[in-house]
């Protein structure tokens, strides 16, 4: 089966990422459909349309929108699946709900996407854990120019969407949201919650 525009995509482990084990006791975090902190955004192409521009191919792990695998409950309380969902645990995703794809071992944005990763606030009295609008530049834009991977970057507030991937926090970014680039001051230092690693 071949979408014309759309890739068919199936959950790489489950559609929410809501229980946690701990020391051989599973520990639910979530029951709630409507919070998307914990649907999945990790899937695994089935099959690529056939007007395929993307570079995403039949096989690869992806990053998407979290609205893809999510359920919810419509005006009657009914539960319903997204309007991605096939059969099958099988869902039509379109271009634009997918961020990035793993080719190999690397993660590979999309035209207009970049991944960010937090770095530590170093104001003394702050009761932020990290630098707000400024990060590492980890996954670039093939299409962002002037700045490189491993750069100090800027962005607009609220441009910020945050995914977990390889047990590491990173804002998603669009591209033409990064305001800056910053020359390191030598104190910066990435910023990984805790439970993110343990994930």
């Amino acid at each position: 089966m071949k979408g014309i525009f759309d890739f068919v995509v199936i959950p790489k482990d489950d559609r929410y990422n809501n229980t946690k084990n701990i020391s051989g006791q599973e520990l639910i975090l979530n029951t709630e459909l409507q919070n998307h902190n914990f649907v999945s955004r990790v899937g695994i192409v089935m099959a690529a349309p056939s007007t395929n521009t993307t570079g995403v191919r039949e096989g690869d792990e992806v990053i998407l929108h979290h609205n893809v695998f999510r359920r919810f409950r419509d005006i009657r309380g009914v539960e319903k699946n997204s309007k991605s969902y096939y059969k099958d645990n099988m869902y039509f995703v379109s271009p634009d709900q997918i961020f990035a794809y793993k080719r190999m071992v690397k993660w590979i944005p999309l035209n207009g996407f970049n991944f960010v990763k937090p770095i530590k606030e170093d104001k003394m009295f702050s009761t932020n854990f990290e630098k707000p609008l400024v990060g590492v530049l980890k996954y670039k834009d093939p299409n962002l120019h002037s700045v490189n991977e491993g750069d100090l970057v800027g962005f607009k507030p609220g441009s910020e969407y945050d995914f977990l991937i390889n047990k590491e926090k990173l804002y998603r970014v669009p591209t033409n949201l990064i305001t800056i680039k910053y020359e390191y001051q030598g104190n910066e230092k990435e910023y990984n919650p805790s439970w993110a690693k343990s994930s």
